[in-house]
């Protein structure tokens, strides 16, 4: 009796939305699949119903969001499947309903409104163009998710027409880059091993370093990106002008043990808070690495991996003093006539770093911005702080992904971004994929 209070209490729910669960498809029998809305009330989804009765689910929006909203044919993907059980259940007036049961009428489900924007959406998805890559846009004070795009995409109006050959793509169209690509997070890792660094330092004002443009460590040399020499830099210049060599040499100065233990903490190898299907991140460095794994790691290549969204959450702690809120795609339920049902309300999720800590770190990369590497976002209406990134992925040496990381309204954070454009030539594009996000929400 216990066991069935508890499961009807606590895993029901669960059992009712999985995607073995075939039983609940019988829910469609008797309810209309409801919409899903932005949070402006622009529909992501609907059912249309001809005259004969046969429903048609509809995605006025086709590509833009096919991996976040996605698809209810062919199973069930994106919030069509985390919110099946909302969708299929309806909460129309109980005389409304009562009448639909005697004229054998289906009743209209419930909508789900998401925290996502239509506006900044659809401004990322043309700032991206034909670029494979993925884009998340966060309110780092609430965990508000307001933009989750990855491409390539695919059009979720056709998906019966294109199943075989998206299933057979190369290019993987159905893999949510946002939440399940990995990939070397270049020198966005560095905001980490600041971190790092400033925790095994007490700070780091003292630091200084004499780039010369390569350094060269048991017979391992390692470059400044573009041949570039930045001469005598103190920390928050190495964070700036993304010095290689500098943080090569931070690198090797770093307890191997507490380094791990820091990207533990901020969630490397670890559990990541997703209602999406996501990959865990990987930080593979122990107290047996070598020289180069060390100096690889620090400027952010060797064998990290580290997906969109994940960097989205380091920096929406940075930008929230520390604290991580809870990641959420779903801002309310609503009967189909716009009564609300439910509401999920902001709520922290873990302390990723001390206050003072993601203070110092929020003033690095306003150093980016003012001086460094992202000059782009200076001098705006609003202001802004992040890293730029290349992490590169073959031996030659033009193949690279472009990263961003950022914030705005750097004194009280409004935006977290993240942005990865696979085989660009440079970390400008990113960077300026943000630009136009910024510029759109502002």
């Amino acid at each position: 009796m216990g066991y069935i209070s508890y499961f009807q209490v606590t895993r029901s729910k669960e059992y009712i939305q999985s995607p073995y669960n075939a039983r609940k498809d019988s829910y469609a029998e008797r309810v209309v699949r409801g919409n899903i809305l932005d949070r402006s009330g622009n529909v992501l989804a609907r059912t249309l119903v001809s005259e004969d009765g046969t429903e048609t689910r509809e995605y006025p929006y086709g590509n833009m969001f096919a991996h976040t909203v996605g698809y209810s044919d062919h199973g069930k993907s994106g919030l069509e499947s985390v919110t099946n059980f909302e969708l299929l259940t309806s909460n129309a007036f109980f005389l409304e309903k009562l009448k639909n049961e005697f004229q054998d009428k289906k009743n209209m489900g419930d909508s789900v409104v998401t925290t996502l924007d239509a506006n900044l959406q659809q401004t990322a998805y043309q700032a991206m163009g034909n670029a494979k890559g993925a884009v998340v846009v966060m309110e780092p004070s609430t965990g508000k998710i307001l933009v989750m795009l990855s491409k390539p995409d695919f059009d979720p109006n056709r998906l019966s027409e294109d199943w075989e050959y998206l299933n057979t793509d190369v290019n993987s169209a159905l893999l949510n880059r946002a939440t399940q690509g990995q990939y070397a997070p270049g020198s966005t890792f560095k905001v980490i091993t600041a971190l790092e660094y400033m925790r095994e330092n007490l700070g780091a004002s003292s630091y200084s370093y004499n780039c010369g443009g390569a350094i060269e460590q048991d017979g391992t040399t390692i470059h400044c990106f573009g041949g570039n020499v930045h001469g005598q830099v103190s920390f928050a210049d190495s964070i700036a002008y993304s010095c290689n060599t500098s943080f090569c040499n931070i690198g090797l100065s770093l307890d191997m043990g507490r380094f791990k233990k820091t990207s533990k903490e901020l969630l490397f190898d670890s559990k990541l808070p997703s209602v999406l299907p996501y990959s865990k991140s990987k930080f593979m460095l122990d107290t047996g690495a070598t020289s180069a794994d060390k100096m690889m790691t620090a400027m952010g290549q060797g064998k990290t991996q580290v997906s969109p969204y994940h960097m989205a959450l380091v920096t929406c702690a940075i930008a929230n003093g520390g604290i991580l809120m809870k990641p959420y795609l779903v801002d309310s339920i609503t009967n189909y006539t716009g009564q609300e049902v439910d509401k999920n309300l902001p709520e922290e999720y873990k302390t990723l770093m001390t206050a003072d800590e993601a203070a110092q770190l929020k003033q690095y990369m306003t150093g980016v911005v003012e001086y460094g590497t992202a000059t782009v976002l200076r001098g705006q209406s609003y202001t802004a702080a992040g890293k730029t990134g290349t992490a590169e992925y073959s031996s030659d040496k033009e193949k690279d992904h472009s990263w961003y990381i950022g914030l705005t309204n750097v004194d009280n954070p409004e935006l977290v971004i993240s942005v990865i454009i696979e085989s660009s030539d440079g970390e400008g594009k990113a960077v300026n994929v943000a630009k136009q996000v910024f510029d759109a929400y502002y």
